[in-house]
C-alpha cells in the first residue's frame, strides 16, 4: 500500500514539474519576445538621438500602452531646449507599420503646431512638436517621437476658444503641409471607424471647391455607405443640385478659405500644458483628423455637439472670429454629416436624425427657391 502511494505522489509530482516547465518555458519565450522588441526600439532611439545631435538615451520609461501601440518617456543626455528647458520625448510605437500607425497623426500634429505658432500670438495652442516618425530600420515596427508634455485638466475655456480660433484662422503654408492652399489633406483617414477620402481640391481652392469637396467627399460619401434610399434620393433630386444657393453669402471678401481642424475636437482631448490650452490625439494611427476644411463646419458641429463647449468657449472664439451671417442656414448640412457618420458607426436612432436634417435643409432650398 505505501509503495502504491509513493508511486501515485511520485506520478503526480512528475506531473506538476512538466507542467511547471512548461509554463516556464512559455513564459521565457514570451519575456524573450518582448526583450528583443525592447532591444530593437532602443537601438532605434540610440541612433535617432546620436544622428540627431541629442547624445546618448539616459532614460527610457515605460509610460503605459493601448491596444495598438505602447508608449514611453524618454530623456537624452543633450536635449534641445523648449523656454531655457531641455525637452522631454514622448515615444509611441508598435509593431505595425508607420503609415498604418503613426503618419497621420505626425503629419496632423505637424500641421498643428505650424498653425499654432504661426503668428506668434499669445492665444496660441500648446502642441507637441513632433521630432522624429518611421520604421524600423529592420522593418518589424515602427514608432513616433513627440516632445513631451506635462499635461493637466481643461483650462479656461475663454482662452481655448480664442485659442482655436487663432489656429482656424491660420493661412494655409508648406510648415503645415498645404502650400497650394487647397482643401483636404495629405492622407486620407476615418472618422470613428468610418473611411474619410481626403483628395486636394485645386490651388487657391475658394468656395465652390469647397461646395464640391464637402458634396463629394464628405456628405455624398456617408450617403453611400449608409445605403438608405430615401435620404440618397432627397440628397441627389433636391439638395445637391442647389446647394450652391446655402453659400451665398460667402463669395468675394468672404470667400471661404481652407482652415486646419483637428476634426475630432471632443472632451476627451482637451487639456492644458504649461498653462496654456492643448487639444491633442487627431490620431487612431492614420485616422488622425486634422484637416483644411471650411472652418465654420467643424467649429459648430463637432465642437458642440460632442465637445461640450459652453458660453465661455463661445465668447472666446467668436471674439476672433464672427459668426456668418448664413450659418443657421448651414447648420443642417453639417448636422446631417455628422448624424449620417454616427448611423454608419453605431445604426439605430441617427438614420431618422439624418433623415430630419435633411428635410429641414430641403425646406430651406425650396424657400431660397422661390
Amino acid at each position: 500500500m505505501k509503495l502504491i502511494v509513493s508511486a501515485t505522489a511520485l506520478l503526480l509530482l512528475t506531473r506538476k514539474s512538466h507542467a511547471f516547465t512548461a509554463s516556464s518555458s512559455h513564459r521565457n519565450q514570451l519575456m524573450t519576445k518582448c526583450q528583443a522588441a525592447l532591444s530593437s526600439l532602443d537601438k532605434e532611439l540610440d541612433s535617432w538621438a546620436k544622428s540627431s545631435n541629442f547624445g546618448s538615451i539616459e532614460k527610457s520609461i515605460p509610460s503605459g500602452s493601448s491596444g495598438w501601440a505602447s508608449f514611453r518617456k524618454v530623456e537624452v543626455a543633450d536635449p534641445p531646449q523648449t523656454d531655457g528647458k531641455g525637452v522631454t520625448f514622448f515615444v509611441k510605437s508598435s509593431s505595425r507599420g508607420c503609415n498604418d500607425m503613426f503618419l497621420g497623426e505626425a503629419l496632423g500634429l505637424q500641421a498643428m503646431y505650424a498653425c499654432s505658432t504661426a503668428d506668434g500670438s499669445e492665444d496660441a495652442l500648446r502642441i507637441p512638436k513632433v521630432y522624429h516618425y518611421g520604421d524600423y530600420s529592420d522593418g518589424k515596427g515602427s514608432f513616433l517621437i513627440m516632445e513631451y508634455l506635462n499635461l493637466g485638466g481643461r483650462s479656461d475655456d475663454r482662452a481655448l476658444g480664442k485659442a482655436v480660433a487663432r489656429m482656424h484662422l491660420a493661412p494655409p503654408s508648406k510648415q503645415a503641409g498645404n502650400p497650394n492652399a487647397s482643401f483636404g489633406f495629405e492622407v486620407d483617414n476615418t472618422i470613428g471607424g468610418t473611411s474619410q477620402p481626403n483628395p486636394w481640391t485645386k490651388p487657391n481652392s475658394g468656395t465652390q471647391e469647397w461646395i464640391e469637396f464637402f458634396r463629394d467627399h464628405r456628405i455624398g460619401h456617408q450617403l453611400d455607405l449608409a445605403g438608405d434610399s430615401y435620404c440618397s434620393n432627397l440628397w441627389e433630386k433636391d439638395i445637391a443640385p442647389r446647394l450652391h444657393l446655402l453659400f451665398e453669402d460667402l463669395h468675394g471678401e468672404k470667400e471661404i478659405k481652407p482652415s486646419l481642424l483637428h476634426g475630432d475636437l471632443w472632451s476627451g482631448n482637451i487639456g492644458s500644458a504649461d498653462g496654456m490650452p492643448s487639444i491633442f490625439d487627431p490620431e487612431y494611427s492614420t485616422e488622425a483628423q486634422m484637416l483644411f476644411l471650411h472652418g465654420s463646419w467643424t467649429c459648430h458641429i463637432k465642437m458642440s455637439w460632442c465637445a461640450g463647449f459652453g458660453n465661455q468657449f463661445w465668447e472666446g472664439y467668436r471674439s476672433i472670429i464672427s459668426q456668418d451671417e448664413g450659418f443657421l442656414d448651414r447648420k443642417p448640412l453639417y448636422d446631417a454629416y455628422h448624424q449620417l457618420n454616427h448611423y454608419n458607426l453605431f445604426g439605430g436612432g441617427y438614420l431618422g436624425s439624418a433623415r430630419g436634417h435633411l428635410e429641414n435643409l430641403k425646406k430651406k432650398l425650396d424657400a431660397k427657391s422661390k
